[in-house]
């Protein structure tokens, strides 16, 4: 099992996100850190500050040296996938090849209402997000790339300079939507991220995922999976509480526990965690 950690951009500051990102950075146990991609709060007061996942997403990883750096994941409703194609290659160029590029439908209906942003209903915006990563995909990886749908057309679209990481940086797909989200995920992703919860749910849910592999003639081993290791934001942080729950997932077939934590930051937490989580670094 390997580890990350994840920092909400809410009710925090700049200094305060970059001085955890920076911890984990010198920290070999994690291999990556994330954000999310909301322009409010998704808990509690919205009215409270939220930095944009993506333009915070390319100071921490100029600000970073080893650590990979994503979005968990991109609300692709959010921006044209063109531009957000673009958006990746540039990140990646940034890390120096450490993007892991997350790509979600989208689920926060409040947020989208208030921003006038349509997220259509649940099988729209799922045809639409296939789309969506169709045109990320072919963006990223072709010179020259045309593409006519339903919800998006490209007629002869460039993305250049393409992205460190060839054929592009590793797309990861959110959720649990057992006929189309995972479905994209055995289309078009090598990393899978369950939202967290009871292992045996996980594990079902993983039988779904290898069995749209099997119908699509992918390889499931090519999927690597993660899952949210939770921490309660009302509460102090107790590194054995979370290392007891990456335990539970030790043998399920978990690749990646994500240590999710929540403002107010403090980064001398991490050491602390790191420590509790050790032990189960090669299990």
């Amino acid at each position: 099992m390997r580890f990350a950690v994840k920092t909400a951009p809410e009710k925090t500051t700049w200094q305060d996100m970059l001085a955890v990102w920076q911890a984990a950075d010198e920290i070999d146990l994690f291999e990556s850190a994330w954000s999310f991609d909301h322009f409010e709060p998704i808990y509690g007061d919205r009215s409270q500050p939220c930095l944009e996942g993506w333009t915070t997403l390319a100071a921490l990883a100029q600000a970073t040296r080893r650590i990979r750096v994503g979005v968990m994941v991109t609300g692709t409703p959010y921006r044209h996938p063109a531009v957000l194609a673009n958006m990746a290659a540039s990140v990646d160029i940034v890390a120096g090849g450490r993007l892991e590029l997350g790509l979600g439908a989208g689920w926060n209906e409040t947020e989208a209402s208030a921003y006038g942003i349509d997220l259509l209903p649940l099988k729209q915006r799922m045809d639409r997000f296939d789309e969506a990563c169709d045109v990320v995909v072919g963006l990223l990886t072709q010179a020259r790339f045309s593409y006519e749908g339903e919800h998006f057309t490209i007629d002869g679209g460039y993305c250049e300079p393409k992205p460190v990481q060839q054929p592009h940086p590793p797309i990861c797909i959110g959720g649990s939507g057992e006929r189309r989200t995972l479905r994209t995920v055995a289309r078009v992703a090598q990393h899978w991220n369950y939202l967290g919860g009871p292992v045996d749910e996980f594990q079902r849910l993983r039988g779904v995922l290898d069995a749209h592999c099997a119908d699509l003639g992918r390889d499931p081993a090519e999927i690597m999976t993660s899952t949210h290791l939770w921490v309660d934001p009302s509460k102090p942080v107790d590194p054995a509480a979370i290392a007891a729950q990456a335990e539970a997932y030790v043998g399920s077939g978990v690749d990646l526990a994500i240590v999710y934590l929540h403002a107010p930051y403090d980064a001398a937490v991490l050491a602390p965690i790191a420590d509790a989580l050790a032990p189960l670094a090669d299990a």
